[in-house]
């Protein structure tokens, strides 16, 4: 499919710290498209590294906002030491929301978080018109709960003591060096360290409400893992989503051998060279959410021009009769025959 070349963006963001800006690009189809996504990235990930993914989406006819999350990469991380985590979550992920709702008012609305964005989304975060959720490398990140010694020591020498020691001297988190990703403001690191220090990781911090937000959410969610993930194991995902109380909720859990590649870890999902072989499955579990939604609107507009609807629109149309049209309960309705079991594990 033919795209159109992508559009820089400028979305304001109000925060805390004061109003700003978010960095971030457009993509779209030639043609009119079905929906869109909203990809929200993972920390210390560069918005350039979602672009494949992105133009995967566009192929299947969505339109796509990707972008940068504040104060990531050099100079910004140093320019604003006091961004943290948590302002990412509820300020970042928000206004970026926010504009694609605006911007598209008449298309299905969707969002694929990575890591840190997959939990924004999960809390809550990511809209109110929200169709459908994919969450990547998504899951509870409580340093303990890393099934491997190495590994699990490594992350504490990281994120507990090598990693806030050097922010502090340095006055910002040297992603690189740390082998995180990007550089990142000092606020985040030493927010993160917090985090990932406590046994029930963010929800053990009572400004957030994590266990109340996810216990009411109602979007239905893909959930998807690497088997060989270190840093987010298929066990420290359920975790995760195993909170989601009223949500569908679909789990997936790819494996190397599926795909022909040595490992996929953490990042793999995303990358074109490594998981690939998965975004059809992903981008056909949006396809056909996004189908469902917009046979959902035709219905309604052809009761309401008085054209006698199809059976399976008739019978949308008797659940959405119960709920108020348009809201997350409808939407969480109209998705139960794509994931008939709320925790429904494939492939784990």
């Amino acid at each position: 499919m033919e795209r159109s070349a992508p559009q820089p963006l400028h979305i304001p963001v109000r925060s805390r710290l004061g109003d700003g800006t978010i960095t971030g690009h457009l993509l779209q189809p030639e043609v009119s498209p079905r929906g869109v996504v909203t990809i929200h990235p993972a920390t210390a990930t560069p918005e350039r590294f979602y672009f494949s993914f992105a133009d995967a989406l566009v192929d299947r006819g969505f339109a796509v906002v990707t972008y940068r999350m504040r104060g990531v990469g050099s100079p910004a991380a140093r320019t604003n030491p006091r961004l943290r985590m948590s302002d990412w979550i509820t300020e970042d992920v928000p206004a970026v929301s926010a504009w694609t709702e605006e911007r598209f008012p008449g298309l299905p609305q969707f969002a694929l978080g990575h890591s840190l964005g997959g939990h924004a989304l999960l809390l809550g975060f990511g809209g109110e018109r929200l169709s459908g959720i994919v969450t990547v490398a998504t899951h509870r990140a409580a340093t303990r709960d890393i099934i491997t010694r190495t590994e699990r020591m490594r992350v504490r020498a990281i994120l507990s003591a090598l990693g806030p020691a050097l922010t502090r001297l340095l006055g910002y988190a040297p992603g690189e060096r740390l082998g995180l990703g990007e550089d990142i403001p000092r606020a985040a690191l030493l927010e993160w360290s917090h985090w990932v220090s406590r046994p029930d990781y963010f929800f053990d911090i009572p400004e957030l409400s994590a266990a109340a937000r996810m216990a009411r959410m109602l979007t239905p969610v893909l959930s998807v893992g690497a088997a060989d993930d270190l840093w987010a194991s298929p066990g420290q995902i359920d975790e995760l989503v195993d909170r989601l109380l009223l949500a569908p909720v679909e789990r997936r859990t790819f494996n190397a051998t599926e795909f022909g590649v040595r490992k996929i870890g953490h990042h793999g999902l995303m990358r074109r060279s490594v998981g690939s072989g998965a975004w059809p499955e992903i981008i056909g579990w949006l396809a056909r959410a996004a189908d469902a939604r917009a046979a959902d609107v035709q219905g309604a507009d052809s009761q309401a021009a008085g054209v006698g609807p199809t059976d399976s629109q008739a019978a949308r149309a008797q659940t959405a009769e119960a709920q108020p049209e348009g809201t997350q309960a409808a939407r969480a309705q109209e998705m139960s025959a794509l994931t008939p079991h709320r925790n429904a594990r494939v492939g784990t």
